[in-house]
């Protein structure tokens, strides 16, 4: 019995002690284990002996390093002070002062600089000790506490003292950090202390990370993470009912709770650690693209929902609308937890520009893009190909459309999750669209981008060819009150509405794509095609009406300006769309693709003009050089008309040499001339829009002054008063026709109109004027005749006394 031990008093038992023993030895069959419990004790006791020893001979080294340092810089002092007191005698002495000023200017020039320079080594080796030292014992006590915490889960002890070694990692870490922040800005000479502290901490965190994430998964799992998703994809309505409020992150209370938080203020503050580090690192290089990570906790969150999803996805491939339900669903039911919850924890964990919702959502779609690149669109890939060789039409397309069409739908609702907190204008700021929307999918494989644009042309088409081949599209106008595009009336065919109806549904598709460079590729592929198809119809219709009867006909004539008039609303209409944001952007993008793919070559390869107007600037350009070929073919037409009708009033030069009638008006031969001038010119103005029109009778002006003038001024006819008198009146029943368009129709036949002018002018001055040359034509207001011209014609004048 005296050798029996007894156990001290309860008061002088620590806290610690005794929960250790009422939570190991509480009834009888535990102490049947007190033995084996005590040995594992002296076991662990022992353990921590020999890391105490362990511990004590690496402080003992770091002394010994330590000591040398002080020994070191001891000795720099006292050199120093060897320095300086030589000095200080060397200025008292008597000799000293002999010498004068070359020993003053040696001390100044020499020594005293020498001396700073050691004074500044000296220091430089002192700092770099203590921060090689205190560098040294935070990465010591950052491997010691990865160290722990590593063998505190191998021997299962308690999850509270693993989570106390890595806070005190995490702590030693941001210590470091912060002085390798400072040791990088301001002596970037020890880049090797720098590196090789580096080294040792990538390290240290290549073992933390996975580990503080195991213990972050076995956390969630405990809590009942993920949640049954068998109950929100079921069809029953009342089963899905009752699983509303079965959010284990809002239904966790106490010391679960508590630790699950902690947990996660951890995880983050990990996380700020490893980007702080990385934008040290990569100071100078693209560190946006590299430092931009999803947050490592969220992600843990939607994993295993990702897995136990595929269970469900994988009975769902002919119905993907059942996927993507699901997916919003538990987007939608979580979303609010990470808003009341996690976000306080993301901001006391000092997380810049880090967003819960956003990363909950952004990392819910990510996981539904990557079961749709690898389940979905390859089987769709399939079924397109064996469409193409077998010839056989098969639902492929349709199953594709269909699916792009449940993407964008899914877009726009998960969009409206966003917009609940107010930054989807900050998204598209940053260019972070593409992380929260389902489309990006085509962002990793523009092939199956182009497989769509194909199959959304080859759709479009078969729905225009019903329009194309409608005659009555072509024949009836869209109604100004009417008009869905664009604000003016071009007196379009209906069918030119159907084309842009269905360009701007090909346009408002490309509106979900999340990046500007897949919208241009996009609308290039899918959208280009349809303009060129509308351009091919028009021209074929102009073709068949010139080659029928070259346009001599009213058919031919109002068929090819049915067409004009479509071709220039349409480019009207394009023309008003690339001024919008949406149309700038993407010719932005291809203006810095342009100055990319030039950079290495010379400046003079760029387009005359600067930068494209628009992703529709080639198109435009086509339907203009349409509009303007076929608006000059009509003022041809009209013109050779007229040229065949007043052939005979031109080469009558008899009549110029006849006396004028009393009430003369007009000349015979000029009235059919004339009367078919009004009537075409009639035609033209009531199928014409007014922009079109204005080229054509001014086009038409501009002919039948070169005609008059070449034909009549120019003949080496001579004119006698009567013929100036019958020529002046005729020219003004002219004039008189295009009054109805313009206030001076003279400015359009300038070279008639001046020459009528010189055959006005009394003998004295016209013959005076013209020896004056140029200078007498200019002051007389003819401008468009040359000297040699106006010689000719007053030539030709004829006087009577």
């Amino acid at each position: 019995m005296d050798s029996t031990k007894t156990l001290p008093p309860v008061s002088a038992i620590s806290s610690t002690t005794l929960s250790f023993l009422n939570d190991n030895l509480t009834n009888k069959e535990y102490h049947a284990r007190a033995a084996r419990l005590a040995t594992e004790l002296e076991t662990q006791c022992s353990h921590l002996d020999q890391s105490l020893v362990e511990l004590n001979r690496n402080l003992e080294s770091k002394l010994a390093v330590y000591a040398s340092f002080t020994d070191r810089v001891s000795g720099l002092f006292t050199h120093v002070n060897v320095k300086l007191t030589d000095l200080a005698s060397a200025s008292k002495s008597p000799s000293s002062l002999s010498d004068g000023g070359v020993r003053a200017k040696q001390i100044l020039g020499e020594e005293l600089p020498a001396l700073a320079k050691e004074v500044a080594r000296v220091e430089m080796v002192r700092a770099y000790a203590e921060t090689a030292l205190k560098l040294d014992s935070l990465v010591g006590d950052i491997e010691d506490a990865v160290s722990s915490a590593m063998s505190n889960n191998r021997r299962s002890n308690s999850t509270q003292d693993s989570e106390d070694m890595r806070l005190l990692a995490i702590k030693a870490l941001k210590q470091a950090e912060d002085i390798l922040t400072s040791v990088t800005k301001t002596r970037p000479q020890w880049a090797r202390l720098v590196a090789a502290v580096d080294h040792r901490v990538d390290r240290a965190l290549a073992m933390l990370r996975p580990q503080a994430i195991a213990d972050h998964r076995a956390l969630l799992s405990s809590l009942g993470w993920p949640p049954p998703l068998s109950i929100l994809a079921s069809s029953n309505p009342e089963t899905r009912a009752s699983s509303e409020v079965s959010n284990p992150l809002f239904t966790m209370r106490g010391d679960l709770k508590r630790q699950y938080c902690e947990n996660f203020l951890a995880l983050c503050r990990l996380q700020e650690l490893q980007r702080q580090r990385k934008s040290r690192q990569l100071e100078g290089h693209n560190r946006e693209l590299a430092l931009r990570q999803p947050l490592w906790a969220i992600e843990e969150l939607v994993n295993p929902i990702a897995v136990a999803s595929q269970h469900h996805f994988s009975k769902w491939t002919d119905k993907p609308e059942f996927i993507f339900t699901l997916v919003y669903k538990i987007t939608r039911d979580y979303v609010d937890s990470m808003d009341e919850l996690l976000q306080p924890l993301v901001d006391e964990a000092l997380l810049v520009g880090y967003s819960c919702r956003e990363e909950w959502i952004s990392a819910m779609v990510t996981a539904l893009l990557t079961y749709l690149a690898k389940e979905i669109f390859p089987v769709y890939v399939d079924q397109l190909d064996e469409e193409s060789i077998s010839g056989v039409q098969s639902q492929a397309r349709i199953s594709w459309l269909h699916l792009v069409d449940l993407m964008i739908s899914f877009d726009k609702r998960i969009k409206s999750l966003v917009e609940q907190s107010g930054i989807l204008f900050s998204l598209q700021e940053d260019g972070n669209l593409q992380k929260i929307s389902s489309l990006s999918v085509f962002y990793d494989r523009p092939d199956w981008l182009d497989i769509w644009a194909q199959i959304e042309l080859a759709d479009t088409l078969e729905k225009l060819k019903h329009d194309v081949d409608d005659e009555r599209n072509w024949k009836m106008k869209v109604q100004k009150g009417a008009l869905l595009f664009g604000s003016e009336d071009y007196r379009s065919p209906t069918v030119s509405s159907a084309f842009l109806q269905r360009l701007s549904s090909v346009v408002d598709r490309c509106r979900s794509l999340p990046t500007v460079s897949l919208r241009s590729r996009f609308l290039r592929l899918a959208g280009a095609p349809v303009i060129q198809k509308f351009l091919d119809c028009v021209l074929l219709r102009c073709q068949e009406a010139e080659g029928l009867t070259a346009l001599t006909d009213e058919d031919g004539l109002l068929k090819v300006a049915n067409c004009v008039n479509a071709a220039h609303y349409f480019e009207s209409v394009l023309r008003e769309w690339c001024e919008d944001v949406f149309f700038l952007e993407m010719a932005l993008d291809q203006d810095n693709q342009l100055e990319t793919s030039l950079s290495d070559n010379s400046r003079s390869e760029w387009p005359v003009g600067g930068s494209r107007s628009g992703i529709f600037d080639e198109e435009i350009k086509k339907l203009e050089e349409f509009r303007t070929e076929w608006v000059e073919k009509i003022s041809v037409v009209i013109l050779r008309g007229f040229d065949a009708l007043s052939r005979d009033y031109v080469k009558n030069r008899r009549q110029w040499q006849e006396k004028s009638e009393e009430n003369w008006s007009v000349s015979e031969m000029l009235v059919g001339a004339l009367d078919y001038l009004q009537g075409k010119m009639s035609i033209i103005e009531g199928s014409l829009n007014a922009m079109d029109f204005i080229m054509v009778w001014r086009s038409f002006a501009t002919g039948v002054d070169r005609l008059l003038f070449r034909g009549i001024l120019m003949s080496n006819a001579k004119f006698y008063d009567g013929g100036v008198v019958r020529f002046g009146c005729d020219m003004e029943v002219l004039f008189g026709v295009f009054r109805a368009w313009c206030l001076r129709p003279e400015g359009f036949f300038p070279k008639t109109s001046e020459g009528l002018k010189l055959l006005k002018m009394g003998e004295e001055q016209l013959q005076g004027g013209v020896l004056g040359g140029e200078r007498w034509m200019k002051q007389s207001g003819i401008t468009h005749l040359s000297v040699a011209e106006a010689e000719k014609i007053a030539k030709n004048r004829v006087f009577m006394n």
